[in-house]
């Protein structure tokens, strides 16, 4: 099994557990009666976890090895997630939730990314690069989209118990066994994952510094805003506006990934035809319109229809952005600089939901989608202006 055959079954199977955790953690702690701020609060704990992971893998992981920071991190999860399952009070839920790096997003932007993305250029040509990284990101996506899928699944299974939590505990538990697994495929990566002793110490170069300066402000905004539309958040909307049962809004969440698994391939055709900023501002900009329009939908199935076309280009830009950050920088920047990226992302979605939960009063359920994606269209008007000239390698001939 090569490399990057490895590195896609451990982004697919951790987008798996993803998936069905940002569907169903608002649900799971609405469900145990907690109110819509004391759930935004647990989801950002989660969140912190994570950004605290990736802090660490941005800095030490290099040097402590790629593949024993890896699978560390899965154990460390798995074990958090256990612990979360068998938690009661608000206070233990959120150090729980912190511990297993419990991602609210639905979409797995961790330590283990930053990590797998540093790792995944050296597996293929400048040429290949954005392919690769669409390829990746589509296994992510159709992991997410199947975690959400399953997320229905418990009410489901037992329709008498819909009202209770013991089967949302019962897919946790499910969850840290996959977190285990993932561990152990880290193990059967090759010495060729690890940037080796001289890039480990790589400083940045001025160049590298400026850009990820100027890129880290940019996804910063992009992050915040992403933080009000968490998968928790959006099901939680879904779920009070329209009283959309849990198996409605986990096969509206499966579709939506399958969505953004077919638009990364086509993301990947379109930047090879017009560049990778280009493609990234000009399918994002689109996508925040039609969110706009899911906040004042009449119906749950109208608002289904207008979340399904957004999600159809809203991903449309990870795996361009991924291949744009780490073809701007040297080889031995690479973890560097998808970690600080990532990291600055991670630290808008923690910081994010406790204010979008305080906001999701039930007559102004719709703030957040707004507020959202009107901060999303001011990032890519942004990064169109900054970055339109500055070419990857593959743009230069």
């Amino acid at each position: 099994m090569s490399d990057r055959a490895i590195l896609n079954t451990t982004a697919f199977l951790r987008a798996l557990t993803t998936g069905f955790v940002g569907v169903t953690l608002g649900l799971y702690l609405a469900r145990a009666g907690f109110a819509a701020g004391t759930i935004g609060v647990i989801v950002s704990a989660g969140l912190a976890g994570a950004a605290l992971a990736a802090l660490l893998a941005t800095a030490f992981a290099d040097r402590v090895g790629r593949r024993r920071f890896l699978a560390g991190t899965a154990l460390v999860g798995a074990l958090g997630t256990l612990a979360f399952v068998f938690s009661a009070s608000p206070l233990a839920l959120g150090i729980t939730a912190f511990v297993a790096m419990l991602n609210g997003m639905g979409r797995d932007r961790g330590a283990a990314l930053i990590l797998e993305q540093a790792a995944l250029p050296a597996t293929t040509s400048d040429a290949g690069r954005t392919r690769a990284f669409a390829v990746y990101t589509m296994l992510q996506d159709v992991g997410h989209g199947l975690g959400a899928l399953l997320a229905g699944l418990p009410a489901a299974l037992r329709p008498e118990a819909a009202t209770g939590t013991g089967g949302y505990r019962a897919a946790l538990l499910i969850c840290a066994g996959l977190s285990l697994a993932t561990g152990l495929l880290y193990l059967r990566l090759r010495a060729g994952v690890e940037p080796g002793a001289a890039a480990a110490r790589h400083p940045l170069s001025p160049r590298s510094r400026r850009l990820l300066l100027r890129l880290s402000a940019l996804f910063g905004i992009d992050s915040l805003a992403g933080g009000f539309l968490t998968t928790s958040l959006l099901s939680y909307f879904f779920f009070a506006r329209f009283g959309a049962a849990e198996l409605a809004i986990g096969a509206l969440f499966f579709a939506a990934r399958l969505m953004n698994a077919a638009s990364h391939l086509a993301a990947a055709w379109l930047a090879a035809r017009i560049g990778l900023v280009n493609t990234m501002v000009f399918t994002h900009i689109p996508s925040s319109v039609l969110l706009m329009t899911v906040a004042f939908a009449p119906s749950f199935p109208v608002a289904a229809a207008l979340f399904l076309l957004r999600e159809g280009l809203v991903e449309m830009d990870v795996p361009t952005r991924s291949s744009y950050v780490l073809a701007v920088v040297e080889p031995g920047e690479r973890t560097l600089a998808s970690g600080v990226t990532n990291l600055v992302r991670l630290g808008g979605w923690a910081a994010a939901p406790v204010l979008a939960g305080s906001l999701m009063e039930p007559d102004s359920l719709y703030l957040p989608l707004v507020i959202g994606a009107g901060m999303k269209i001011a990032y890519d008007i942004l990064l169109w202006t900054a970055f339109r000239g500055i070419k990857p390698p593959e743009e230069l001939g």
